[in-house]
């Protein structure tokens, strides 16, 4: 069936087909793939008219559940997308309604508002008007992108794990308030591409960004009702197509262009471009959701069920409403296509996976480090050489958090880490031996299954909680201004308030807050694994105490560019380029303790206050709040580093290792403003260093033997 001007071929050359929409010679093939539907319909729309239909075209099924069409005479530009009939069996998981006008899943750019709006509704029965409301002239539509464009000179930078130095940031709120970004730029992929920022990125020592999600995303309708948005956009409806509002340009194919200008421009700064990415669910939500694609072209296929005597309930462990079926192989081939297009097409260097123990599980719906999502991604020739991060947990199962648990070549946001050092530097009782053991790579974690230290990523904060100014401002959360009686975003933050809820001028109280945060940002740099740095911390953001800033497009989550603590900014700046100048603390094996017969020392030695050995039941004591950690060279031309740590509220004296022979030079004491001295400061062996409360003392040896460092038991 072909209703309308565009002359229709089912030729397809005895080729096999892929989903998706392919630019050919005599026309454009369209793909789209449901083992279910009875018959699919492909609608063609005018870019300049989007509610004008130009076409309706009854598609032909192939084999491996495809339906194709070529059109001669469509053109890049040219709107679309597809109406599936089939039967209304919520029960068996089929929720066909032809009414509603269905996104490709492959689509590369899409027309339109991204709200939710009731005109998505499917429900088919008389509770629900709008279920019987055809809403092809409202829905949003898929764009046919000509992809072309000018790569050259591009170079990926490909940062050695050891090196990496990750940045989380939101492309809209990063740029959204920077004075020297063209006012038309700020907040758009453009933005990000100005030479200011990207400056200001590697002025900072980062190496690589982590932005929050980028593909098309849908405001909820719950939201908009309260006048907020998704701001975070984690609801996706688009695994090719990027968020149409982040884009300077108003042309769909422009907008594309933008993200890959974009991305070359951070490239050519020497700054890698991760994606954070949501595979393990979309913004349809549950049964009473919209639908947009998936639910509507085959419910079935793309979609976890429990199919039970009530008949088939979405499984959600998600917390969103519903699972990807990553198990599935429709739904598997499209996360590994996305990814692979974002790879090959895009020019990205990795990803962050949202929940990724949903997108890890089998058909049996347990996490499986063999299943067929991980088993995939490791022998694909593309993917498997790009960064990898897992968020490594999902919700509502007993097999929920799996740290530590995910297969090489993956790295982990280490949840663990986070937790023990934020309550370390609060000043928690009997967790000194575990914030060693964060502090060292994490070997309890990951080393049981031979993966290295630098598969954690060390982090201590990220968009989902509180600022670093924050956690150590504010004891209890104040999600307020999400409207949702504060009952949102966890409670179990690990934070202290120094004293006083919120900002305040009492100066005793903001040293204490300067020295805690320093304090963290340098165990992060001096710790084994890959550190990252959540946009804003290194300036002293605040989100006014607000945990979960997930729907705040708002001053509480952009950047405030005419704000910034210059001191804990020049602090971050000083801590990424130490980390770079000692290969002590980019290690890609974990301390062992023996010794080195080149040097006379171990590569890691743990000293108690009075320089003796701290042995292995005093790491356990309840109140143990100092310890040294002495670090032996790596390589010929390294100097021997010790570093003193003290959580407590009182000044601890500490005995520096060696005779009067031994010269020690400072780095760095965090408990002191500025931390990194203007002139050099130096003190001999055997000679007790006043730890101020609350910080970390970097030494380095500037003379005499090492040999003699090591206390004599």
């Amino acid at each position: 069936m072909s209703d309308g001007p565009f002359p229709v071929s089912f030729a397809t050359g005895g080729q096999p087909l892929a989903p998706g929409v392919t630019l050919l010679r005599e026309g454009t093939r369209f793909v789209v793939h449901s083992r279910h539907a009875t018959a699919l319909d492909l609608c063609l729309y005018d870019l300049k008219d989007p509610a004008r239909e130009t076409a309706r075209i009854r598609m032909q099924r192939t084999e491996c559940d495809l339906w194709h069409a070529t059109v001669h005479g469509v053109r890049a530009g040219t709107l679309y997308g597809y109406r599936a009939h089939g039967p209304w069996l919520p029960q068996n998981a089929m929720r066909f309604n032809a009414k509603k006008l269905m996104l490709d899943p492959y689509a590369r750019a899409i027309h339109g508002v991204p709200h939710e709006a009731e005109h998505m509704r499917t429900q088919p029965d008389p509770r629900h008007g709008h279920g019987r409301m055809d809403n092809g002239a409202s829905a949003l539509k898929c764009v046919l992108v000509d992809e072309s464009f000018d790569w050259t000179g591009d170079t990926p930078p490909r940062v050695p794990w050891q090196d990496t130095v990750i940045c989380e940031l939101h492309v809209k709120g990063f740029t959204q308030t920077h004075p020297d970004v063209p006012a038309r730029l700020r907040g758009t992929y453009a933005g990000l591409a100005h030479p200011s920022v990207t400056s200001y990125l590697t002025g900072l020592g980062i190496t690589s960004v982590q932005l929050l999600p980028v593909h098309q995303h849908l405001d909820d309708g719950f939201l908009l009702g309260r006048d907020l948005t998704n701001y975070w956009g984690y609801n996706s409806i688009g695994f090719f197509a990027p968020h149409n509002t982040y884009a300077a340009a108003t042309d769909p194919q422009e907008q594309v262009r933008e993200f890959k200008s974009m991305v070359k421009a951070l490239h050519a700064a020497g700054i890698e471009v991760i994606l954070d990415v949501v595979y393990n669910h979309t913004a349809e939500g549950n049964e009473h959701g919209p639908s947009l694609m998936f639910r509507g072209l085959d419910d079935h296929s793309y979609y976890r069920h429990h199919f039970g005597e009530s008949g088939a309930d979405y499984i959600n462990v998600t917390g969103c409403g519903n699972s990807v079926d990553s198990a599935s192989l429709p739904a598997l081939r499209l996360i590994l296509d996305s990814l692979r297009y974002w790879v090959t097409e895009m020019h990205v260097d990795g990803f962050r996976f949202d929940l990724a123990v949903t997108v890890a599980r089998d058909e049996k719906d347990g996490f499986n480090r063999q299943s067929q999502f991980l088993s995939a991604v490791a022998q694909d020739p593309i993917l498997s050489r790009v960064k990898l991060i897992a968020e490594a947990w999902d919700i509502s199962r007993m097999d929920s958090y799996q740290v530590g648990n995910f297969p090489e070549p993956w790295r982990e946001l280490n949840g663990k880490y986070r937790d023990t050092v934020r309550s370390w530097w609060r000043g928690d009782t009997g967790c000194t031996a575990e914030f060693a053991k964060r502090l060292c790579g994490s070997q309890d974690v990951f080393g049981w299954n031979q993966r290295p230290p630098l598969a954690s990523i060390n982090f201590l904060t990220s968009h989902d909680g509180f600022t670093l100014l924050d956690l150590v401002s504010y004891e209890n959360k104040h999600n307020e201004a999400n409207n949702e009686d504060n009952r949102d975003g966890d409670s179990n933050n690990h934070s202290s308030n120094c004293g006083v809820e919120g900002p305040t001028t009492d100066p005793k109280i903001l040293q204490a807050r300067g020295r805690l945060r320093r304090g963290m940002i340098a165990t992060m740099m001096c710790s084994l694994g890959v550190p990252f740095l959540t946009a804003g911390d290194e300036r002293g953001r605040t989100q006014g105490g607000n945990n979960n800033a997930y729907c705040q497009d708002s001053p509480i989550s952009w950047l405030d560019w005419t704000d910034c603590d210059e001191e804990m900014l020049i602090f971050t700046r000083q801590m990424t380029a130490f980390r770079r100048s000692h290969a002590a603390f980019r290690r890609s094996s974990y301390f062992d303790g023996k010794l080195n017969p080149a040097t006379g020392l171990r590569d890691v030695l743990w000293l108690e206050n009075d320089g003796t050995l701290l042995h292995h039941e005093e790491w356990h004591q309840e109140t143990r709040r100092c310890f040294g950690a002495l670090f032996g060279t790596v390589g010929q031309s390294a100097s021997p580093l010790l570093l003193l740590f003290n959580n407590s509220a009182e000044p601890q004296p500490f005995v520096l290792p060696g005779d009067s022979s031994i010269s020690w030079s400072l780095v760095f004491d965090t408990a002191l403003s500025p931390s990194f001295p203007a002139k050099t400061s130096t003190y001999t062996g055997s000679e007790a260093y006043c730890l101020v409360a609350q910080g970390i003392v970097c030494l380095t040896l500037a003379d005499g033997d090492p040999a003699l460092l090591e206390p004599k038991v």
